[in-house]
């Protein structure tokens, strides 16, 4: 996975950004916390041929944030957040998840 480090991407108070498997932040360093993080949103994307994992996650923010009214909340309930979430502490979690794991968090 590749890594940018930049001035422009993500918008103040985020700490990076997966855009179709390039990670882009404003850190001097991400933590392996979070690469593992982004590391599992890439497979997320891939699964989901990229496209279409843009248009869930907009389409289930959407959903969420009428639900929850409130867009910090909305985005931490987002399936594919959840699972990162709950799995970016785990070290080789990559190499036994199983396709579409995401599912369990709808």
């Amino acid at each position: 996975m590749r890594v940018i480090k930049n001035k422009i991407i993500p918008a103040k108070g985020f700490n990076a950004i997966n855009l179709f498997g390039v990670v882009f932040t404003r850190a001097v360093k991400l933590s392996e916390q979070t690469l593992r993080h982004e590391s599992i949103h890439t497979a997320q994307m891939r699964e989901l041929v990229y496209i279409f994992f843009y248009v869930w996650y907009l389409a289930e923010y959407a959903i969420r944030l009428i639900r929850y009214r409130n867009g910090k909340e909305a985005y931490r309930n987002i399936s594919f957040e959840c699972e990162a979430y709950q799995y970016g502490k785990t070290d080789n979690y990559l190499s036994k998840r199983k396709w579409y794991s995401f599912l369990k968090y709808l």
